[in-house]
């Protein structure tokens, strides 16, 4: 049984749910969909997933489901991925709804505008020291714990890896982070990952 993986290899909510798959050893076929040309607005594509959006994963069974969290939630559902005992496992949601609402607007945000032609003179401020904010934070964790759950793997990781891996694209300093980057190539060498993608 297959799993059939709509994404766009330049989306880290894409690219994480295809790590998570990979991690699980589950079987997929990734069908490229350009975000940016209008492909998920097309009539086909928002029969699969109304919002219009990538991710989008259609299940062995036919059904669609969409967004990246919501997803690895699905995949890793039974797994070591998911912590058993119930701090733990909300602890690993928290970080997953912190990922979506104060990490990843920003982070990828300022990734996408300088990916766009933007000099990181010419970000807005306010997404700066945002996104420094939220890469403060995890280095506040991670200076005392070596992975975002539990000290151990987790889904958590895999939400986060996508996009703070590649803050330096955004104009941020990683190297104002270091326990951020020691927990960048733990990450890494977890999921096999060897160049950011």
């Amino acid at each position: 049984m297959t799993l059939t993986i709509y994404g766009d290899h330049r989306s880290g909510n894409c690219l994480k749910v295809k790590w998570a798959a990979e991690r699980l050893g589950l079987a997929y076929d990734w069908i490229e969909v350009d975000a940016r040309d209008g492909e998920t607005r097309s009539p086909p594509f928002l029969k699969l997933n109304p919002a219009g959006q990538v991710p989008t994963v259609v299940l062995p069974d036919g059904r669609a489901l969409a967004q990246s969290n919501a997803i690895l939630l699905h995949l890793a559902a039974g797994t070591d991925l998911i912590p058993a005992d119930p701090y733990w496992r909300s602890k690993m949601f928290e970080w997953l709804f912190w990922e979506q609402h104060s990490h990843e607007p920003y982070i990828a945000a300022a990734r996408r505008q300088m990916m766009r032609g933007a000099s990181k003179k010419d970000l807005d401020a306010e997404l700066v020291r945002r996104g420094d904010a939220a890469l403060a934070r995890m280095e506040a964790w991670l200076s005392a714990y070596p992975y975002l759950v539990d000290g151990r793997f987790s889904l958590a990781d895999i939400s986060l890896i996508a996009y703070t891996r590649l803050a330096h694209e955004g104009g941020f300093d990683l190297t104002k982070y270091p326990a951020v980057c020691v927990w960048i190539d733990r990450v890494e060498a977890e999921l096999g990952l060897t160049v950011p993608a």
